[in-house]
């Protein structure tokens, strides 16, 4: 489980690295503790395994301040696990469901009963977030989501894939995307 934790440190670190994440950012986790045990989705989700990834990830939170949302199984429509302090920050609107393990999955059922004050919301955009084991968190994404190649491509026996969000280009041929510094002369 060391390893485990481990992993999940160096996974959100090299994350945090590639998106400049703060504490004014949103991470969503989507995790499948079945597939970092190596089994299919869905079908051994463990606590331990969860408890492990949670610690890794909360010491990285720690140390820099984002925000967690941990994203529920399909049996809760992919509802998050976030701290009600940050459901209000954003403005996200509160739904009403307990995840459990075998209805909203082992990592966002752990995170619900570690979190202070955790309750679900149903969507946000976050900045950047983390799949372990094809949670598939794509639709918890800012508009424009850019891979982000992570230099472990496993957790566990589960796939990992990462993004960071970036706005919107907007405008034609005559757009400029980089803020020039107006040098005005004496």
């Amino acid at each position: 489980m060391e390893r485990l934790s481990a992993e999940m440190k160096d996974a959100m670190r090299e994350l945090v690295a590639a998106a400049g994440l703060t504490d004014k950012h949103v991470v969503v986790l989507g995790v499948s503790t079945s597939e970092v045990a190596g089994h299919r989705i869905g079908s051994q989700g463990s606590d331990e395994i969860a408890a492990a990834l949670f610690a890794g990830m909360r010491e990285v939170q720690q140390e820099v301040g984002f925000h967690l949302a941990f994203q529920c199984c399909e049996h809760l429509n992919r509802a998050l696990v976030v701290e009600r302090a940050v459901a209000e920050r954003f403005g996200w609107q509160e739904v009403m469901a307990v995840p459990v393990r075998h209805a909203g999955g082992a990592m966002a059922a752990y995170a619900f009963r570690h979190l202070a004050d955790a309750v679900l919301v149903e969507s946000i955009q976050a900045d950047a977030g983390i799949d372990i084991g094809d949670t598939l968190i794509g639709m918890h994404l800012k508009p424009v989501a850019v891979p982000v190649r992570p230099g472990r491509k496993t957790i566990g026996g589960a796939h990992v894939t990462m993004a960071k969000t970036r706005p919107k280009l907007i405008g034609g041929a005559r757009a400029v995307y980089v803020r020039e510094i107006e040098k005005v002369s004496p």
